[in-house]
């Protein structure tokens, strides 16, 4: 009997991070990964994106379970969000589950979710229409798997990160045997990791890597502040390693790396050099050219945690000079203005700094060569490039293009697409709505674009604000209207634009007063409209404009105010 297939992503298409994928057959939903994304530039005071779960939200009674590929936070940040909502078995490694149920802790609720599930490659979890099994990978963490879902159409394939590395140790190591029987089967559908398509070159082994921070550790005679990813295993475990060759001791910085590290220890990821590590308060007290301090920032990020450490902003440990920032991350290309910005800020500080990706071709994501060694081992009948924006996509498209893969059995995905399989082939059959999900602080999707597009208005042109009290009864203004502003222009040496704007507020609101048909709404906008025009005219800029308007009531000769304060704007003013 034929199954219905349907693939939709949710996140990690024309975008980094956030992978989140949903794989409906015959109604049943297997959503693969749950991942979140740093924010850029221009999501101002926003911490972290995740996927709009309003469809899964709408069928939640048809979501069979989470799966996931590997620890890091573009594959699980988002499940303590998720779990909150939605109660549903979750299936991954060991060590991912691990790293899963560390991200849990952070939410009062989520971390009570105990329906986890350990899987590995040789697990096979029969689901009736659906069975689901695994395969090993390598990335830059350990126990890093690939998802198969066998329907009756063919295979739908993740493949999560993904690299080919021969030098891989053990725990990192790709089964090319399983991926070759995989392929021999079937596959009705690829999804392959996208992160690194732009790279035409083969990255060098881990081994090179390994022994390139032991050189660095040995021939720099300052402190040495590494700045890596928290969930990087295989960066941390070389670190450790280069700090035992090179006799020096490892301080780590406040933040998740703790945790991270004391997992992986006790699941045997990660191998521990006796009195490596010291804690800060010794590491101050040694010598500088015995000391590496790790750096992972919180939340795994590093970059914005050297900015802090480089304006002294850091606690104890900030950059000094004579300091060498040893970067081992491979930021991503829409990162590279902030890392361009964080160097400069540490030059400043008096350190040196060093990357690894200045030096050497490293990733943890598949080059061309790679890419297309694992179309040709699973020859796909459908290959959907992800994870990466829409260059990574298109240049993904062209190496499937030159194996063999029809142009049109490419599929170049949009959040929310739905490509169904329908016996004969696989189309776009519609598609849903699915945004951002913007989490700022404690609040969750209650930060908007309009928000966002005020706040960037307030760091640009500032705020305007105009008060002014009325009596309406008489149809007059009590009290001249007061001016201020933050950040457009300086009151002090701005008089004239201060009083005249004071006069536009006082004849505008009049002109309300005398109409015989007065709304609140209209005074409101009209004060806003007419300053918008007046400032744009003697400034070139736009600020928010925040008019203010109190009434006063006589009633029996006692004297009242009731203020009706102009809110800034909401979404439904907009």
């Amino acid at each position: 009997m034929s199954s219905k297939v349907q693939i939709t992503p949710f996140g990690g298409v024309r975008e980094n991070g956030k992978n989140m994928y949903a794989v409906e057959v015959d109604g049943d939903i297997y959503v693969l990964d749950c991942g979140l994304k740093y924010p850029e530039n221009e999501l101002l005071g926003i911490d972290i994106v995740i996927p709009d779960f309003s469809y899964l939200r709408e069928n939640a009674d048809r979501i069979v379970g989470v799966f996931l590929t590997h620890g890091h936070a573009d594959a699980i940040g988002a499940l303590p969000y998720f779990l909150n909502e939605f109660n549903v078995p979750v299936f991954g490694s060991e060590l991912t589950i691990e790293l899963a149920k560390i991200q849990l802790q952070k939410d009062p609720k989520a971390k009570k979710f105990n329906d986890f599930h350990i899987v590995d490659e040789k697990t096979e979890i029969d689901f009736g229409n659906v069975t689901a099994s695994f395969f090993r990978t390598t990335h830059s963490i350990p126990d890093s798997m690939g998802i198969v879902l066998q329907t009756s159409e063919g295979q739908v394939v993740y493949t999560g990160d993904f690299k080919f590395d021969p030098t891989a140790t053990v725990g990192y190591q790709t089964d090319f045997a399983r991926l070759a029987e995989i392929g021999s089967k079937g596959v009705l559908a690829l999804l392959s990791d996208s992160a690194n398509a732009e790279n035409f070159d083969q990255p060098v082994s881990e081994h090179e890597i390994a022994s390139y921070v032991l050189e660095t550790f040995r021939y720099h005679n300052g402190r040495i502040i590494v700045a890596s990813v928290a969930s990087n295993i295989l960066r941390i475990q070389q670190v450790l390693d280069a700090a035992e060759k090179s006799g020096r001791k490892v301080a780590l910085m406040p933040g998740d790396v703790e945790s991270i590290i004391n997992t992986a220890l006790k699941l045997k990821k990660l191998r521990m050099p006796a009195d490596v590590v010291v804690p800060l308060a010794t590491a101050e007290k040694l010598d500088p050219s015995k000391v590496v301090i790790l750096q992972t920032g919180r939340m795994g990020e590093p970059i914005k945690a050297l900015q802090r450490m480089s304006n002294k902003q850091e606690g104890k440990v900030n950059i000094e000079a004579g300091d060498l920032v040893f970067i081992t991350t491979t930021p991503s290309h829409s990162m590279e203005t902030v890392v361009a910005k964080t160097r400069d800020m540490i030059y400043r500080a008096g350190a040196d700094v060093k990357a690894i990706a200045d030096e050497m071709n490293s990733s943890g994501h598949a080059t061309k060569r790679d890419l297309q060694l694992m179309m040709n081992l699973m020859k796909p009948k459908y290959f959907m490039p992800i994870q990466g924006e829409y260059r990574l996509l298109e240049s993904h498209a062209e190496f499937a293009k030159e194996v063999g893969i029809p142009d049109d059995h490419i599929l170049i995905a949009a959040k929310g697409d739905q490509y169904v399989y329908d016996g004969e082939e696989m189309h776009l059959a519609g598609s849903i709505e699915v945004g951002d999900t913007m989490i700022d602080g404690i609040g969750v999707g209650d930060i908007g674009n309009i928000v966002l597009r005020d706040r960037k208005i307030l760091s640009e042109d500032g705020i305007f604000v105009a008060v002014v009290t009325i009596d309406r009864k008489k149809k007059k203004i009590i009290s001249t209207p007061k001016i201020t502003s933050r950040g457009f222009v300086y009151v002090k040496t701005s008089k004239d634009l201060m009083q005249e704007s004071a006069e536009l507020v006082k004849e505008t609101v009049q002109s309300n007063l005398d109409n015989k048909e007065f709304d609140w709404g209209h005074l409101k906008q009209a004060v806003r409209e007419k300053l918008n025009h007046y400032l744009w005219d003697q400034t070139k800029r736009h600020p928010v404009i925040l008019p203010v308007i109190m009434e006063v009531n006589q009633h029996h000769r006692r004297q009242s105010k009731k203020a009706k304060p102009e809110a800034a704007q909401t979404e439904d003013e907009a």
